[in-house]
């Protein structure tokens, strides 16, 4: 009796088990009248595949938002292509060639489309629905919003085939090389966005494609199409739909002469007179002729003035009235009036000590310093608080080794007030008190991380954490470890913009290292606009450079 008790059980179970999988095959027991793109495109595997209620998982149609629009004629005639993002929150589209009917219909235009019995095949390079009747596209609504999809052409490149058939902008992106005064879009032009290179294609018969004064600057929006290369590798281009998909940004590039690509933020043993910083020079300066400043922000929660946001900006310095040994300014400057620099060279500023990390270690004295100052050192007493060249209260550490942010940016001449916005700047972190909106905080510079202008909404965005300005390099740990900060990237000074943004690469010093160490290898470029070679090399430079 036993026996058959504990068997009973058993069969009842699995019946259960059984009867839950049934239904869990569609949540809720109702099969969606719409595939989504998603999943359709995954259906096809490289070879043609006719499309049934069965491969489709019990539906026959599809539904998205028409983003095609053929008044420019730049897009493959015929061609109706559409959108979605109904799996996982991601965006695919797809292309239907339904002849001269697709022109019917605009972007912002909903549809849905029987696809039953039509074919999933890739035709000309591009993932096509083939076999639909124009008969088959129902109109379902107009005028949808179709939200910017900002997408850095390196991640297109790598994955060419989640973006083929979609709405993509290519933001702040420029010519490579500078193009002439008398270029016109028509044919493929090669665009820059600090990602990568990319193609950007225009039909010879485009109603655009003669136009001239192409754009310094600018965001390009447009749809992503594929050719299968020889090796049957997709290869991808941005295709316009009308002029009004060129965006500009500026005609005028904003060129620094100076860029930051490195730092010393916390030493081996204690940082006092050891925090040093890397810049290289993408012209040559002469700094008595043209005077630059450094400035350092520290929003350690000990930083004077403490617990407020810096309503002076970069010129905030410290609290006047407070001069204990221990305290730190929130921003420490120093001036660069002497030397000289050539373009494609590093220069230091920083601590007296000029040790490459900490007390123990060796001297790179011999480097190209162009300002160093003992920042430690305590005032005479009764003596206005600070030492640093204009404010900035003396101090045991520049950077903020915590939560809070510290960073540091290049400036123009040396009058820094609360309307100075530096022309290179990086920050680390994210904490503290740094901006209150709408005119309190930290300038930035137009650089590979920050934009003054949201290049997107073109909103005013002119601080640090403001808008879309919020990207940080990270603080390295365990502390007192001696961490050297290399930035790598390229940047174009004929056009004023990175071509590769710069990336964070830790380099752990020991009390045996040297000056090669943290110049040898550069992972900085410096790119010559007109030739496309570069003007340094990977090696330390110590003559000038041609």
């Amino acid at each position: 009796m036993k026996k058959i008790i504990y068997y009973s059980i058993i069969f009842l179970c699995m019946s259960l088990v059984w009867i839950g999988c049934k239904k869990s095959n569609y949540p809720g027991g109702v099969i969606g009248d719409y595939v989504p793109l998603y999943d359709l495109r995954n259906l096809y595997k490289g070879t043609d595949v006719t499309l049934t209620d069965e491969n489709m998982f019990g539906s026959g149609s599809i539904t998205g938002v028409v983003i095609s629009d053929h008044s420019g004629n730049n897009l493959p005639a015929g061609l109706l292509i559409i959108q979605d993002r109904r799996r996982l929150g991601l965006i695919r589209g797809i292309s239907i060639p339904i002849g001269p009917e697709a022109a019917k219909y605009v972007p912002g235009d909903s549809v849905g489309i029987k696809v039953a019995g039509a074919v999933l095949k890739r035709v000309d390079g591009i993932l096509q629905i083939t076999g639909v009747s124009p008969s088959a596209v129902t109109k379902l609504a107009s005028k949808v919003a179709i939200p910017p999809n900002r997408v850095g052409s390196s991640f297109i490149l790598a994955k060419p085939n989640d973006y083929e058939s979609t709405l993509v902008a290519i933001v702040k992106a420029g010519f490579e090389p500078a193009l002439s005064s008398d270029a016109t879009y028509g044919g493929d032009k090669i665009i820059n966005d600090g990602f990568d290179n990319f193609t950007l294609h225009t039909e010879k018969n485009a109603t655009f494609a003669s136009n001239g004064g192409l754009n310094f600057n600018g965001n390009y929006y447009g749809i992503i199409f594929n050719t299968v290369g020889t090796n049957g590798q997709l290869k991808p281009h941005q295709r316009m739909r009308t002029i009004k998909d060129a965006v500009a940004l500026s005609s005028v590039p904003d060129i620094a002469s100076a860029i930051i690509t490195g730092y010393m933020a916390d030493a081996e043993g204690g940082d006092g007179n050891y925090e040093y910083m890397q810049f290289m020079a993408t012209r040559d300066i002469d700094f008595a002729v043209t005077p630059f400043s450094v400035v350092v922000t520290n929003n350690a929660g000990a930083s004077t003035p403490t617990g407020v946001f810096p309503i002076k900006g970069w010129a905030t310095g410290a609290d006047a009235l407070i001069t204990p040994a221990g305290l730190v300014a929130r921003t420490y400057k120093f001036n660069l009036t002497s030397g000289k620099v050539f373009k494609g060279e590093f220069f230091y500023v920083g601590g007296s000590a000029k040790m490459i990390n900490g007390s123990k270690s060796k001297s790179i004295a011999s480097s190209k310093w162009i300002r160093s100052k003992d920042y430690t050192v305590a005032i005479p007493a009764g003596a206005p608080a600070g030492n640093g060249d204009g404010f900035g209260l003396y101090t045991t550490g520049l950077f903020a080794n915590s939560g809070n942010a510290s960073g540091f940016a290049i400036f123009e001449g040396t009058t820094i007030d609360v309307n100075s916005a530096p022309i290179d700047v990086i920050f680390i972190g994210s904490g503290g008190s740094l901006y209150n909106a709408p005119s309190v905080g930290y300038k930035i510079a137009n650089t590979d991380f920050y934009d003054k202008i949201n290049p997107i909404t073109l909103a005013p965005q002119p601080y640090y954490r403001s808008g879309e300005n919020t990207l940080s390099f990270n603080y390295q740990l365990p502390a007192d470890q001696g961490f050297w900060n290399k930035l790598g990237g390229v940047y174009n000074p004929a056009l004023g913009k990175w071509m590769k943004a710069r990336s964070q690469s830790n380099i752990d010093l020991n009390t045996s290292s040297t000056i090669e160490d943290i110049e040898g290898t550069s992972l900085i470029k410096i790119l010559n606009g007109v030739t496309g070679e570069y003007v340094r090399t990977d090696t330390i430079p110590s003559t000038r450079l041609k």
